[in-house]
């Protein structure tokens, strides 16, 4: 009997290990997640027992499995409503800059619980790792991608900071912060502050802190852990970021942990006057001294796009629903390139011509899907309004002599933004009713074409709230989708008279 080579055998065994990950070990009560024996660590969820790989079976792509586990069922029960509340909170989260927690589910069995969480799968690695191959390879930090790193970790804090109650994250560290391959920052461990304030005593052995590693004690203020501790717990932990980023590591000199001497020797390594006072306000000791996340998105040193153009960006982007797929390619080819774009006339002396020609459109292109994927986020142009969370799930029992009907479970939530709209209406043979024919484009490029007889009683509003209550667009695109719908049965009721 042959004897298989060594890099065939290698390649077998491979294969065999690959199958035995795959390995569908359980699934979410809705059948949609498959959790795999392949377990991760992403670094963001301390405290969790178990962070396996899964599958979303309905989108496609990887997620994560969390499994959060109480060994006192009794202690558990009693704090379940309180529970439910703050992960159906967390759910509400939604930021392009933020870890998606996509559901959560309760398993009580025999004498122990589970909380079981399914968050978005970043697989690209933590800000930490990225540093550390940086510095390997012997290569500075650059500037504009410092910049950019910033402005999203500062956008996803002030989103947090501005909810009501607000949320502070608590464990921002380098481990918790992750990247995209096309430069998209993620922040991880949302949950954990929300989480771990809620429990009482009896329930909080599971739950740790990366405060608790050595290694990360100088990400937390002196004030971390007290009573009064607020928002700016976050601020001094984004100024450590912000530092490390700069000078991809702080020295320990073989030691557990970083020392005061280190980070001062980060500190006074910075070149940049305006980079090492934009960190040294977040490091300040004094709490009340801290700039706000928002605040500090107005700084001078974040400075790369005009305000006037990424604001142009984010109108665009936000109602390319209503205009054709390839729209930027059309227009450009309509454009005379000689023609003036903008002009600055002086008195005296020639003025300054802005052509079309001068204006790169590949670089347009690539500019605009940035936004759209969350590199560029829209700030500074308002004061930060807050973000309502729910306080309470629980609503009043409902009189079970006017309760006729059972009320039906909700369907998933559609967590994809629409980003183009089109339909068709069309009078059935006889004249007497319109059939509809929607075609919703997602941000993941999934097609989502719907059909529907109109009866005389329906509107948009109702069609449209609708839509969002069976899972099949996102809640924030309700709105438009009203209007997109109140707009199209205009035009062809108008035209057919």
């Amino acid at each position: 009997m042959a004897v298989p080579e060594p890099d065939a055998r290698l390649a077998q065994e491979k294969e065999e290990e690959s199958e035995e990950e795959s390995e569908v070990l359980e699934e979410s009560p809705c059948g949609r997640w498959q959790k795999r024996r392949e377990q991760v660590n992403q670094g963001n969820m301390p405290g969790i027992q178990s962070t396996f790989l899964a599958m979303d079976t309905e989108e496609g792509v990887e997620v994560v499995w969390n499994e959060l586990l109480f060994t006192d069922k009794k202690a558990f029960k009693a704090h379940e409503e309180k529970i439910k509340t703050m992960f159906e909170q967390l759910v509400l989260v939604d930021h392009p800059n933020i870890v998606k927690l996509h559901k959560y589910w309760l398993d009580v069995k025999d004498s122990k619980a589970r909380v079981i969480f399914i968050t978005e799968y970043v697989s690209s690695g933590s800000l930490k790792q990225f540093l550390k191959k940086t510095k390997k390879n012997h290569k500075a930090m650059n500037a504009r991608a410092w910049k950019r790193w910033c402005t999203q970790i500062l956008s996803a804090l002030s989103f947090l900071h501005s909810c009501e109650p607000p949320i502070i994250h608590g464990n921002l560290t380098s481990d918790t912060i992750f990247i995209q391959h096309n430069g998209l920052i993620k922040i991880g461990s949302v949950w954990h502050r929300v989480f771990a304030n809620a429990l009482p005593d009896d329930l909080r052995s599971p739950i740790r802190i990366e405060r608790e590693e050595l290694r990360n004690l100088h990400f937390f203020p002196p004030e971390y852990g007290q009573k009064a501790d607020g928002t700016a717990v976050d601020i001094f932990s984004f100024g450590m970021c912000a530092l490390e980023m700069a000078v991809l590591e702080i020295q320990t000199n073989g030691d557990t942990r970083v020392s005061e001497e280190a980070i001062a020797r980060a500190r006074h390594s910075l070149d940049d006057p305006n980079m090492r006072e934009f960190i040294l306000s977040c490091l300040t000791l004094n709490p009340d001294k801290r700039p706000s996340a928002h605040n500090l998105l107005f700084h001078r040193v974040l400075f790369e796009v005009h305000s006037l153009k990424l604001l142009a960006a984010h109108c665009f982007i936000n109602h390319q629903y209503l205009m054709p797929e390839n729209v930027v390619e059309e227009k450009i080819k309509e454009l005379d390139l000689n023609m003036v774009m903008a002009e600055i006339r002086r008195e005296g002396r020639p003025g300054a011509q802005w052509r079309y020609s001068e204006v790169s459109f590949l670089e347009l292109d690539k500019f605009l899907e940035d936004v759209r994927n969350g590199i560029y986020p829209l700030m500074n142009f308002a004061v930060s309004r807050p973000h309502a969370l729910p306080r309470a799930l629980s609503q009043p029992q409902e009189d079970p002599q006017k309760a006729k009907t059972p009320t039906p479970e909700p369907f998933d939530v559609e967590t994809r933004k629409v980003v183009q709209m089109q339909c068709n209406m069309e009078l059935n043979e006889d004249k007497s009713q319109w059939h509809l024919t929607l075609l919703l484009i997602l941000e993941d490029k999934l097609h989502r074409q719907l059909s529907y007889d109109l009866l005389p009683t329906d509107n948009s509003k109702d069609l449209a709230t609708e839509l969002v209550h069976y899972g099949f667009i996102h809640e924030d695109d309700c709105e438009k989708l009203a209007a997109f719908l109140e707009s199209a049965f205009h035009k062809h009721r108008s035209q057919a008279l």
